[in-house]
């Protein structure tokens, strides 16, 4: 082998390397996404993915969407000045006001990730800091310009269902 065909086979299995590396690191709704464990507190829900792109955001809107007349929640669950994030289903439901509760779309405008918590009365993004009030969707804090889509919901007696 010439020192140039051996130069081009390394590069080549480096490449190969790296290509294999990142396949992993796609934007894709895998199970790989990172989830955590911690129970929610008083005024929050802890739930993560990050990197959802444009694609699976469109599907995760098509996914609610055939999910509609599923429950979501008792309204006790929901905290009051606060919310919940439903990951599966790419909803979060917050309580601006006392029996009030409104519906958001958990997949943040600015790059696609999950938002993941509720709290001290925005629903906060973990990519990139992104905050949105919890009364409508509206952006509290960038780098996102634009809210969070409204989501439709049904509130009957103590049950809350996607409409």
């Amino acid at each position: 082998m010439t020192d140039g065909s051996t130069r081009r086979a390394v590069l080549a299995t480096g490449a190969a390397a790296l290509a294999v590396g990142c396949a992993g690191c796609g934007n894709s709704n895998d199970n790989g996404s990172s989830s955590s464990s911690e129970s929610p507190t008083a005024g929050s829900s802890v739930s993560e993915s990050t990197g959802a792109s444009a694609s699976a955001s469109a599907s995760a809107s098509a996914s609610a969407s055939a999910s509609a007349g599923m429950a979501l929640a008792s309204t006790s669950d929901i905290p009051e000045g606060g919310g919940t994030v439903f990951k599966d289903q790419k909803i979060v439901v917050t309580q601006p006001k006392a029996g009030e509760f409104k519906a958001f779309s958990a997949i943040c405008t600015h790059m696609g990730c999950t938002v993941n918590q509720v709290l001290d009365g925005t629903i906060d993004c973990p990519c990139h800091g992104s905050k949105f009030n919890i009364a409508d969707g509206s952006v509290a804090h960038g780098p996102a310009t634009r809210p969070l889509p409204a989501k439709s919901i049904d509130v009957s007696g103590n049950s809350i269902t996607l409409a």
